[in-house]
Formats: C-alpha cells, structure tokens, sequence
C-alpha cells in the first residue's frame, strides 16, 4: 500500500484516523501499532514477521544495554550494543547485499556460488534498520532511557507514516511524543493535511510526468541523440526529487495528524552552491545519521586532513551502498565524496568567491552526471549514456521530442520553481505587507485544487512508480 493510492487516501487513512479518535487515549499507541502493521502487511505479508524480529532484537538489546549500565559494567553493556548492532546489520546484509556478494565472489573465479532466488528484499528495510541501531546507540551513550513498554518502541519502528521510505526518524526525536498524551489539535491537523496535498502533488504530478519521460530516455539511450540524454537525465532529477521529497511531504503531513511532529528531510537541495550544501539539504535524516552515527565515530575532521579525506570516503562508499547492492550506487556514492574532497582541499574557497551562478551551474553539472549512475541498471550502460550526453550535435531526438506536450512543458516549469524556495520568498514578501493570514486562507483553495488535480491522475494513470520503495 502506498499513499498515493486509492486504497490508502479513502479506505484505510480516513478509517485509522477517525478510530484513532474516537478511543480513548490510552490505547492509542496500541491501535497506531497494530494499524501500521496491517499497513506493512499489506504488501510484504509474510514479512512483516521480519518487522516483528527488529522491534524485539531492538526492545531486548535496548533493555540489556541500560541494565548492564546501570550495574556499572560498562563491558557487557558494550558488548551487548555490539551485538544487538550486529544483528541489525545481519539482518540488513542478508536480505539486501547477499546476493551481490555472492555476484562478485564468483566473478572472481575463486569460488563458485548459487544465488539464491529466494530472498527478497523486504520494503523500508533499511529505514527501519537504522532507526533500530541509532536508537541502541543513543541508549548505550545515554542519550535517552531504554523503552520498557514493548509497544511504544514497536510503535516508534513500525510506525505507518514513515515505515516505507522516511525520513529516518530517531527515537530521541520522538520519545516524548509517544508517551504524550496526544489530543487532537486542529491546527497541526490542518497542517498536517496541507503538508499531506503538497506532498502527493509533488508524487503524483510531478514526479511521475517527469519520471515517465526518464524512463523513456534511459530505455532508449542508444536511440536517442545527445539532447534528449539530457533531457532524460534533467527529468529524472527531478522525478528523484520531487518522488522522495514529496513521500516525505506526505510522511511529515501524516505524523502531524496524529499528533507528531517529524524533522524535515529535504531543503531545496537544486539550489545549492557546493556539493556540501547539496548534502546539507538532500536527504536530511541520512545525512545526519551518517554524521552523527559513522562519520564523527571515526573521527570526523579531529585526526588531520589526511584521517578526514579517508573518513569522508568510507561514509560516501557506505552512503552509495546504503542504497543499494550495485557498483553504480558505490561509484555514485564516492563520486559525490570524491567532489566533497575536493571542496575541502581550495574548491570551496574558488566557490565562495565566484558569483553564486558559477556553483549553481557547477552543482547542477556534479548531481546530474551522478544521477546517470544512480539510474542506469550497470556502470556500462551509465558510461554509455554519458558519452552520448557530451556528444554534442549527435541526431535522434525527434522520438523524444513527440513527447513534449504542453503539459509537460508546463509540469516542467512547475518542477523547476517548486525546486527553489520561491514559495518561502512569496511568503517572507507578503508578511512584510502584514497580510500574512490573508495569504494563507488564499491558498485554501488552491490546495484543494491540487488535491483534486492529484486524484485526477491518479484516476487516469497507471503509472504511479516510488524510487525509494527498493531502498
């Protein structure tokens, strides 16, 4: 099930909100639990039995690692960290990475293993994975007490809105909110519902116009000429960004209708001058998490230039691998870290001098290439692909350009300015006149608009794809 389905938005979403409600507010996380569940169940069956295995590895090494504190053996409370860790990992390794292990073992032509078919790599695996091993951490360094009520913590991983595909929620974030007594406010719910409508037009407009003219390039690479390649790789910019950001719209808008309130995950990330603000707005939560998790463990920038360059490569060589069992994904990630090494050795400076256009330009050029990579199925096809983008003046085009309607020329320009913080700058203007609230009873109408314009896609259309789902 997905939110922008027909199930999810008038069966299931209206049916939890409206019980969520009504109990009384004890029962709450329980119900909230129970129903996220059935969602994950929908469309992983079996496997939501896997979900069930993290929420009690993680509720017994949380419980395990702050006994072994509070008796004062530091010791054993480290080893059980490493351990109930480990088993995060494992879990991860098996069903995401086993299979390209063993892919690459046998083309070295040491040994020779079977594949095995079977496995299946389970939905938001490594979401809630990672929200399972910041959460042991945070308890091990005593950042916060281990749950000891099995439900809320099976509530803080298993929770609907941001189960799928984020953002990585820590449970320091949202400790409190869980045990709150959450009643209903109509003003976070309204927001809550606008967040929501922006986010599935983001998803359903947006993301798959632009995603359905990327597809069609990407799987006609040979075919088309040099303009069209660029036309594709623009296109899938865009559907990446407005495909995930708008899921995470959509994540944010629901925490906020029953009552949570989830940090933000993307801050105009096209916008950006470097490839560090590139990450300092894309993909928040991850960002963060292999900040806080890997790259200050292993030093940061405290040991010497040299111990930095290396930390960065090991969190950008995870970073690709993170999101997915390829070599495209790995050279994606160390591509972007090679580009984050070179900022810190002078581009930076050269960067910041320059008018702002120059990084603009420069951001652009670094993201796109890299997401040739990130979509082409092997390194091959990606050098291939980009080949043909930098031979100028190569023909073919016509079959892509039968494609560009008016209203993908007009969805275009709207990806364009929902990719700048345009709406924040016509906010700050109208404020400035002290007609703030009068804009934003304005605006009403033209979500509900949105809305409707969404459902209608979502009625016409077959092709409603999520990027993120395999991650």
């Amino acid at each position: 099930m997905v939110f922008s389905s027909i199930t999810f938005l008038f069966i299931f979403l209206p049916l939890v909100l409206i019980i969520y409600y009504l109990i009384n507010t004890r029962l709450r996380n329980i119900f909230l639990t129970i129903s996220s569940l059935f969602f994950y169940a929908w469309g992983e069956q079996k496997l939501v039995m896997l979900m069930i295995f993290s929420i009690s590895i993680n509720y017994l090494g949380g419980i395990l690692i702050n006994l072994m504190a509070r008796e004062g053996r530091p010791v054993a409370s480290r080893a059980f960290l490493f351990f109930f860790v480990a088993m995060n990992v494992l879990m991860l390794g098996y069903f995401k990475y086993t299979n390209f292990i063993i892919t690459n073992i046998n083309e070295m032509g040491i040994l020779s293993f079977s594949s095995l078919n079977e496995i299946i790599l389970p939905i938001g695996i490594s979401f809630f994975t990672f929200q399972g091993m910041s959460y042991l951490i945070d308890v091990y360094y005593e950042k916060v007490d281990s749950q000891k009520s099995l439900v809320s913590l099976a509530l803080y991983i298993s929770m609907f809105p941001q189960l799928i595909a984020g953002p990585i929620v820590r449970y320091i974030d949202v400790s409190k909110q869980i045990e709150a007594d959450r009643k209903f406010d109509i003003l976070q719910f309204q927001s809550g519902v606008i967040r929501f409508i922006i986010g599935l037009f983001k998803k359903v407009i947006i993301a798959n116009q632009m995603g359905f003219m990327a597809d069609f390039v990407f799987n006609n690479s040979e075919e088309v000429g040099s303009v069209s390649l660029w036309i594709g790789v623009v296109c899938y910019a865009f559907q990446i960004y407005f495909d995930f950001s708008g899921y995470s719209d959509m994540a944010i808008g629901l925490g906020k209708m029953f009552g949570f309130d989830f940090l933000e995950n993307f801050n105009y990330p096209y916008i950006s001058r470097s490839i560090q603000e590139f990450w300092r707005r894309w993909h928040i939560s991850l960002s963060s998490w292999f900040r806080d998790y890997l790259y200050i463990p292993l030093g940061g920038n405290r040991k010497g230039i040299g111990r930095t360059y290396v930390n960065l490569i090991i969190v950008f060589f995870v970073t690709g691998l993170w999101h997915g069992a390829s070599w495209n994904f790995i050279f994606w990630g160390l591509f972007h870290g090679f580009f984050l090494i070179l900022e810190r050795i002078g581009l930076s400076k050269f960067l910041n001098k320059a008018p702002n256009f120059v990084g603009f330009i420069y951001v652009a050029l670094v993201v796109s290439v890299g997401w040739v990579f990130f979509r082409a199925e092997n390194l091959s096809d990606a050098w291939q692909y980009l080949k043909g983008m930098f031979a100028f003046g190569k023909g073919g085009n016509e079959i892509v350009y039968q494609y560009i309607s008016i209203y993908f020329v007009f969805v275009f320009i709207i990806a364009v300015i929902f990719s700048t913080n345009i709406k924040v700058y016509l906010k700050a203007k109208w404020a400035s006149l002290n007609k703030a609230q009068n804009f934003k009873y304005m605006l009403y109408p033209i979500y509900l608009l949105l809305f409707f314009l969404s459902l209608l896609e979502l009625a016409e259309s077959n092709y409603n794809p999520f990027i993120y789902f395999r991650f």
